[in-house]
């Protein structure tokens, strides 16, 4: 049977471009991939009270927006954001046994694994060559960040990086030449690294 032909009109509506920049919306966007923008959405790990910034069902429809993955936020329930920090946490856990070379804990592969086997939306390239997603529903964003996850740790485990700014627990995929960058943002961590490397040196000393 031939797929469903998508009019203009519905294709317009349900293919968003990727929106662009490291902050939208109050989220944190600087991972370098989709499944690493996640975790970010608990605020300051390191604190005694991190900030969980997918509290309600309308946090988590401004972060699926503000990462592209809906034009507009989807129906939402609390089980929905439950699930969604379940993922989230699975792939935190994942990623920071990678980083440090530590095993990954079976009962988190599994529900990654289990995301990833549902039916995500179709990536899609638009006009001006950007991605863009075709797809509805909660479930299927999901499993686009949890297939994400699944192909990130099966390809580039050797590339992820813990940012090493004070109180910054990004994890981050380091595409650079040399495999040596230290920040989750240059603008922002990096930034106070130097800042605060410059002002220790200009300090005279007791």
């Amino acid at each position: 049977m031939a797929p469903k032909r998508t009019t203009r009109s519905s294709r317009a509506r349900r293919a968003p471009t990727a929106p662009t920049g490291e902050l939208r919306d109050g989220f944190k966007f600087r991972g370098g991939r989709l499944a690493l923008d996640l975790p970010a959405s608990l605020a300051g790990r390191r604190r005694d009270v991190p900030s969980e910034l997918l509290a309600e069902p309308r946090d988590l429809g401004r972060w699926l927006v503000a990462a592209g993955l809906a034009a507009r936020a989807p129906d939402i329930g609390p089980a929905d954001v439950e699930h969604a920090r379940e993922l989230r946490e699975a792939i935190y856990r994942l990623a920071a046994s990678h980083v440090h070379r530590r095993p990954i804990a079976a009962a988190d592969r599994a529900v990654v694994n289990r995301w990833a086997a549902l039916p995500a939306p179709a990536p899609q390239l638009t006009a001006d060559g950007r991605l863009a997603w075709i797809g509805d529903g909660v479930d299927a964003m999901l499993a686009a960040v949890a297939r994400d996850a699944v192909e990130l740790f099966g390809t580039a485990v050797d590339r992820l990086r813990t940012c090493a700014g004070e109180g910054c627990s990004i994890i981050f995929l380091d595409s650079s030449r040399a495999g040596q960058r230290r920040w989750c943002s240059m603008t922002s961590c990096g930034n106070k690294a130097k800042v605060s490397e410059f002002r220790r040196r200009e300090s005279p000393t007791r």
